[in-house]
């Protein structure tokens, strides 16, 4: 399954704040209006290579970098050194080889609310080529896959709960068919039903669609059972990176089986906070 690099980041360096150059393309070059503020590293020279098929996770605290990390390979923010490659296109040289190939699902995913899960969806699919008669076969397959009842497709995205609107995020990123999918706390929100049937789709992804998935989450079960590596990461730099397995090995056991949270934990020296509960 992993005979090449799906993904490839060498060096990949990323500061907000000193002169305003740092910033999402689209404000490049606007300063912050004294230029005085202080400089933050958010990702700080990481070297990282994913596999083709493989599920990564990438853990952190709140502020560690991981969403900008993710921004970084969506080509929604420059790196300002390093290169990072996604299935041998340069993010900052090729964006739109590279949008063409990722798709990318995220806590904050924004929907036309008064539209239904099927006029969004359908929206997405002209937006990606796909044609209506195919977009509709394949958003019903895909949404009733992720659990979410027929009636429901059709309702507007304003009567939704914030769980079922993830679903549909989900959905939507799949619409492209995207060789590496970037998801961004997908289950964040979720009841444990709900995430149980976005996992099966995740495995589902990799295994039956040939899909290459970087995941974050604060979820440690989540991570455990998804990801066939993950990176811990904190104050923008990787501070661990392995197999579940090997990482529980890092520290003692003290009598029981060491979790995931607890190798965190002794990382980071930092409790696992979700968005909502930081809210």
């Amino acid at each position: 399954m992993y005979d090449s690099v799906a993904l490839d980041i060498r060096s990949a360096f990323k500061t907000f704040g000193g002169n305003g150059a740092s910033l999402a393309l689209w404000k490049r070059g606007n300063g912050n209006g004294n230029g005085k503020s202080a400089k933050t590293v958010a990702v700080n020279r990481i070297n990282l290579s994913i596999r083709r098929g493989e599920i990564f996770g990438v853990l952190g605290p709140n502020g560690s970098g991981k969403s900008t990390l993710i921004r970084l390979i969506a080509t929604l923010l420059v790196p300002d050194g390093g290169e990072i490659i996604v299935f041998g296109h340069d993010v900052a040289k090729e964006p739109m080889a590279v949008r063409r190939m990722i798709n990318r699902v995220s806590v904050e995913a924004s929907f036309f609310k008064k539209l239904s899960p099927m006029e969004n969806l359908m929206y997405g699919a002209r937006l990606y080529g796909v044609s209506a008669r195919e977009a509709s076969k394949q958003i019903k397959a895909i949404l009733t896959r992720l659990g979410l009842e027929e009636k429901n497709i059709y309702r507007p995205m304003e009567e939704m709960s914030r769980g079922m609107q993830q679903k549909v995020a989900i959905a939507r990123a799949f619409l492209s068919s995207p060789i590496l999918l970037l998801l961004d706390e997908p289950t964040t929100g979720l009841d444990p039903r709900s995430k149980r049937e976005v996992q099966a789709f995740v495995r589902e992804l990799r295994d039956s669609h040939d899909t290459t998935i970087l995941l974050t989450t604060h979820d440690m079960l989540e991570a455990e059972g998804l990801c066939d590596r993950i990176a811990i990461i904190d104050g923008g730099n990787i501070v661990a990176l392995d197999t579940p397995e090997n990482l529980k090995k890092l520290i003692p056991s003290n009598g029981h089986p060491t979790t995931l949270e607890e190798v965190f934990l002794q990382l980071t020296g930092k409790q696992l906070v979700t968005e909502d509960q930081a809210e």
